[in-house]
């Protein structure tokens, strides 16, 4: 995993300068090149540097802090493994079984922790009561950006902590660059009795992600330069300002470039270090904006180590993994940030790097790319050795959308994703929403005014083709497969004119792929859903066939003749699914929260453990009877 989403957006060539703009040159080749030396290294560094940096810095770096890999997620329930006795629980939502990612809240069946505002807390399911509370982060709170999440593994939690920039004292001698040269935090805390503290990593960047396979967790950490470029007067050129920039390039060092970590027992530090140059490599062309990093911890070992980095100096924004083999994508957009006007910002491409995993280390296979870009990491899906890649392309943001769709297949050729199929031409003038693989088929909702859902045959690598549309007001954010050929759908309500009327849950008939069906639906008029933009927040438990999404509602119109306003709803909505569509199981709220003024908190996440749904709020969690829809507990998390 980790050198995987090292590489995706390399951007300059290091072996000539650019014309004064400092726009970049097409990305170089991908395979990766080890430094020789620590000279050679930064002797490359700054060549790649110097070609890439513009009048106004060096990018992509600072724009990457805004726009990082967001992990979708993806299927179903779990049962826990282990003596027949094992309660039977709810998992995270991931995209693939047995490849875990991190959430704010965790459960092994045993247990139940979360960690918000800054509050680790552990919960017994079997007494509903709390167990243990441990405060990592007392000033952290969901709107401050530094919202943690976490990973489990027996009596071990690893938090995951975004944090602000780089203390002064962290980098001697030198101010970080404004923006730029953040600090992640990892913590891992012992469970076996009261939480403790055994042991915290800190390493300059920023969290873009992470995936657990069995004890090993992979963190992905993006960084920025810590290069101050100078503030030049407005009446310079742009070749003046570029000629300033490339002397502070002349000047700098690796502490410019490669990460520094700490590393501390709970108590104090007991190490502490920059990436070192034998552990950083680069693909042919590179503009040295940012580097990835992957480090990997063993959650049963005594303490966090010094992660065991992989540095490259490129950048990713999009990760799947099937647990085998690990995929790495990065689209071009950011390119055209700063320069939307012109003809070929609308021609972007993705990048896929193959890596596989399956023996360890991360080993580079392949590398291909599609046309357009991709929503998330749904759009990725490999079956029977084929890579399946849905994008948009063209413009989705003016008035006459250029925009379309397709799906590619690629496979590996020995160093080369080919293309061995696609199918193109899907909502004209549209953008993808969702996009769900399940074995040899492809489901692809598009949307601007109506919502249509395309199945895509795959079984025939070669020859991919659309079998059947369905066409429905809406869309649909997040598609989940619910077996016997039905497909459950998460998104928004729409008017015929495209203008969206609140939250949607459709179920669809998709066995026959000529004739897709929509069967039922559920409308919550002015309701949205986290689960449409993270799917974490979405439940399905096969036992009960049960739906559970978090739903906020507005109070905007009025319950009946009195006037009165109906108040808002922040709970969750439980659906059971039925032959012939969705019959309401029950609402569940939380109480309020003196943080929250008194008003309703909105419940984020739900769990099932032995037959008892529980929900998962900033104010605490609940535990309720799906007979009734009772409640049996409630926990406060204060």
């Amino acid at each position: 995993m980790a050198a995987a989403l090292a590489l995706g957006g390399c951007t300059a060539s290091p072996s000539a300068d650019p014309p004064p703009t400092g726009r970049p040159v097409p990305a170089g080749g991908l395979r990766l090149v080890a430094f020789d030396s620590c000279d050679e290294a930064l002797r490359q560094i700054r060549a790649a540097a110097r070609a890439a940096v513009g009048p106004w810095g060096l990018g992509p770096g600072r724009d990457l802090l805004r726009f990082g890999a967001e992990a979708g997620a993806d299927s179903g329930a779990q049962k826990a493994a282990g003596p027949a006795s094992a309660p039977d629980f709810s998992g995270t939502n991931v995209h693939e079984a047995g490849v875990d990612e991190p959430d704010l809240v965790k459960t092994d069946g045993r247990r139940i922790v979360t960690y918000g505002r800054g509050v680790l807390t552990v919960v017994d399911p079997a007494t509903r009561r709390q167990t243990g509370r441990l405060a990592l982060d007392p000033a952290a709170d969901r709107f401050s950006g530094q919202e943690g999440s976490l990973l489990l593994h027996g009596d071990r939690a690893l938090v995951l902590l975004r944090a602000g920039r780089v203390p002064e004292s962290t980098v001697p001698g030198r101010r970080p660059a404004p923006g730029v040269v953040g600090q992640a935090r990892l913590v891992l805390v012992d469970l076996a009795a009261a939480p403790r503290v055994v042991g915290e990593y800190r390493i300059d960047g920023r969290m873009v992600d992470a995936r657990q396979v069995g004890a090993t967790a992979r963190i992905v950490i993006s960084s920025g330069h810590r290069l101050e470029f100078p503030q030049q007067p407005g009446e310079r050129t742009d070749a003046q300002r570029i000629a300033a920039n490339r002397g502070v390039i002349d000047k700098a060092t690796l502490d410019d470039w490669l990460p520094r970590y700490e590393i501390r027992d709970g108590v104090r530090t007991v190490g502490s270090g920059r990436v070192g140059c034998d552990r950083v490599s680069r693909p042919a062309g590179f503009s040295a904006a940012s580097t990835l990093t992957v480090l990997s911890f063993d959650l049963a070992a005594p303490a966090l180590g010094a992660g065991d980095p992989v540095t490259v100096f490129a950048d990713g924004d999009t990760v799947y993994s099937n647990g085998q083999r690990l995929y790495v994508a990065a689209d071009q957009r950011w390119r055209t940030w700063r320069r939307a006007a012109s003809p070929e910002a609308r021609d972007v491409s993705t990048e896929i790097y193959q890596f596989d995993t399956a023996a360890g280390t991360p080993r580079f296979v392949a590398a291909g790319s599609v046309p357009g870009w991709l929503i998330n990491q749904y759009a990725l899906s490999e079956w029977d050795g084929h890579l399946r890649v849905a994008t948009t392309t063209g413009d989705t943001w003016r008035r006459e959308r250029s925009s379309q769709s397709g799906v590619y297949v690629l496979r590996a050729d020995g160093p080369t994703l080919k293309r061995v199929g696609a199918v193109t031409g899907l909502g004209k003038g549209e953008r993808i929403f969702a996009v769900r693989f399940v074995g040899g088929t492809g489901y692809v909702v598009t949307f601007r005014q109506t919502d249509p859902l395309y199945g895509v045959d795959l079984r025939d690598p070669a020859a991919p083709r659309v079998t059947g549309e369905l066409k429905i007001n809406g869309y649909s954010a997040y598609l989940h497969p619910a077996g016997d050929g039905r497909l459950i759908g998460v998104g928004q309500n729409a008017t015929d004119e495209g203008q969206v009327t609140g939250t949607q849950v459709s179920l669809f008939d998709v066995a026959d792929p000529a004739r897709p069906t929509r069967i039922a639906q559920h409308h919550v008029a002015r309701g949205w859903s986290e689960a449409e933009h993270d799917p974490h927040a979405f439940l399905y438990w096969p036992p009960e066939r049960l739906v559970v999404i978090p739903v906020m509602q507005s109070g905007v119109d009025t319950d009946g003749p009195d006037g009165t306003k109906r108040p808002p709803f922040g709970g969750v909505l439980a659906l059971r699914l039925g032959d012939k569509g969705f019959t309401v199981a029950g609402a569940v709220d939380h109480p309020g929260s003196l943080a929250d003024g008194g008003e309703r908190t909105p419940i984020r996440r739900s769990l099932m453990i032995d037959g008892v749904l529980w929900t998962v709020s900033d104010a605490g969690l609940k535990a309720t009877a799906l007979a009734g829809m009772t409640s049996l507990a409630w926990v406060p998390l204060s």
